[in-house]
């Protein structure tokens, strides 16, 4: 059950469609997230109202074609699975939105069963069997 925030300067709604949809089939792909279990905020940038910043930090040369891939999930991946989703997530965001892998800066952050009510007021998590 990840929860996924995309933020884009100027992306337009079909290439931020395209980069959820990488996210998307990377996390199917490389952690085996279900997939109907797709819950995103998509959000594109003005660049007047709202923008990104960034820079190029640890030598890797950024610029508009900036993507931001938040990621929020139940902890437990070990850190190769977590290495080969980044470069999943950068090979689907050049092929389906033609988004330079250089642009691509993804986040974890890890969680527990306790933090997460899917509806109706609940940790649904906390009800399953644990495996």
């Amino acid at each position: 059950m990840p929860f996924v925030r995309i933020d884009t300067l100027r992306a337009g709604p079909e290439r931020l469609a395209a980069l959820g949809r990488a996210v998307h089939d990377a996390l199917v792909e490389t952690i085996d997230i279900p997939p109907d279990d797709r819950f995103q905020v998509l959000v594109d940038h003005d660049g007047a109202s709202s923008t990104l910043r960034y820079d190029d930090y640890l030598g890797v040369h950024r610029d508009d074609g900036i993507v931001y891939v938040a990621i929020t999930l139940r902890s437990g991946r070990p850190p190769a699975r977590k290495q080969a989703l980044y470069g999943r997530i950068a090979e689907l965001a050049h092929a389906y939105a033609g988004t330079e892998p250089r642009n691509v800066f993804v986040v974890l952050t890890e969680n527990g069963p306790a933090d997460w009510s899917l509806g109706e007021g609940r940790a649904q998590y906390l009800d399953l069997p644990r495996t």
